[in-house]
């Protein structure tokens, strides 16, 4: 069988990144050579580590790099160093520059409840039981790029900060139909999550979801103010299959929706646009407060190379094994801080990343 090759660009970032895409690699590579696959890794700074190197926290190099590849498997970025710089300076700039320099409009979140790790939640076993939830965010559009947005002074010399939630009807359009397709493929049923009560841009969204649903008959489709579906995310996890939502909402609920499984560090996530390479990138931080010491959970980045084979290399059976792989160490115990309990066995962060190794080369049926 003819061995078939994949450029991949790494963006190690800041903080723990570097030690948790390092693990992914290695995942990576392992299961690249059981199945016949090449990858190709090219590695580019990103965030406060490019701030630091070009003063640019989205240098064009990077961003040129990134296109030119098939797959973009980003860590983390941020962290306390940056923090003074002025807003459009932030390493968080140098991500929400990636998601619109390679027009990455769809995030989808998974957030789904792991046998082994149900007692890590903080919720009741009877709660959480059972949650598989997918959050599908639009990601280019709402407040987070809408104009004008600034702090500006008034004609009494007072500031004021401005940012603008908006819109369009195709980029409500364009998120629906991700969210339909998505919850087809799931248990059939989609829950649109707006403020339409007092938002115009919601009646919008609202209106223009609605008229979406009629193309897809076969997914049954509700609607939810954000402040209720934060409530019901901790009252009743397991009534939503799909969630759809603007940017700044669904910022806060898949962060919300992450919690359920016990610890951020276990959950991926992919960003896609309509064309290109996708993003793939763990749902936590940097925690910078952990970096270089060893601690932190790689898992949610291996999950996440799992997720950029299946949904941007369309290798499912490479990221089935990958994550056959994580449940396999977790039903045999081992823990990194985060998610640790009683009676597991404690590891850092290069011990889970070669219990993960062992797992893909002795797979247990």
């Amino acid at each position: 069988m003819q061995q078939q090759q994949y450029r991949i660009t790494l963006l190690p970032g800041d903080g723990i990144g570097p030690e948790i895409i390092t693990v992914a690699v290695d995942v990576l590579k392992a299961v690249g050579q059981q199945l016949n696959l090449n990858f190709e890794f090219q590695e580019a700074p990103i965030g406060g580590a490019a701030i630091d190197k070009t003063g640019n926290p989205l240098p064009d190099e990077t961003l040129a790099i990134c296109r030119n590849s098939d797959a973009v498997l980003l860590a983390a970025i941020g962290g306390y160093k940056w923090d003074t710089l002025p807003s459009n300076q932030r390493p968080e700039r140098g991500l929400l520059g990636l998601r619109a320099g390679l027009g990455l409009f769809a995030n989808l979140r998974p957030a789904k409840i792991l046998p082994q790790l149900i007692n890590a939640s903080t919720l009741k076993r009877e709660v959480v039981e059972g949650v598989d939830i997918m959050v599908v965010r639009e990601l280019t559009g709402g407040i987070y790029f809408g104009q004008p947005k600034g702090i500006f002074a008034t004609e009494t010399g007072e500031k004021r900060g401005v940012n603008t939630m908006a819109y369009t009807e195709s980029e409500i359009d364009r998120i629906g139909r991700v969210a339909f397709e998505t919850a087809q493929k799931r248990k059939g049923q989609l829950c649109s999550v707006d403020k339409s009560n007092v938002l115009e841009v919601s009646q919008l969204w609202r209106a223009r979801i609605t008229q979406l649903a009629s193309e897809y008959p076969n997914v049954t489709l509700s609607h939810m103010y954000v402040d209720n579906c934060a409530m019901q995310l901790l009252r009743w996890p397991k009534q939503f299959d799909t969630i759809v939502t603007g940017n700044l909402f669904g910022d806060i609920l898949s962060d919300a929706a992450a919690m359920l499984t016990g610890s951020i560090g276990m959950l991926p996530s992919a960003s896609l646009g309509s064309s290109g390479p996708g993003v793939y990138e763990p749902v936590h931080g940097s925690a910078p407060d952990i970096a270089g010491q060893d601690k932190a959970n790689p898992i949610a980045q291996v999950l996440s190379a799992a997720m950029m084979l299946r949904y941007g290399l369309n290798q499912p059976q490479a990221a089935d094994k990958i994550e056959t792989a994580v449940l396999q160490v977790l039903d045999q115990g081992y823990r990194t801080g985060d998610i640790m309990s009683e009676g597991m066995t404690l590891v850092g962060c290069r011990a889970m990343g070669d219990v993960l190794l062992k797992a893909l080369e002795n797979p247990q049926s």
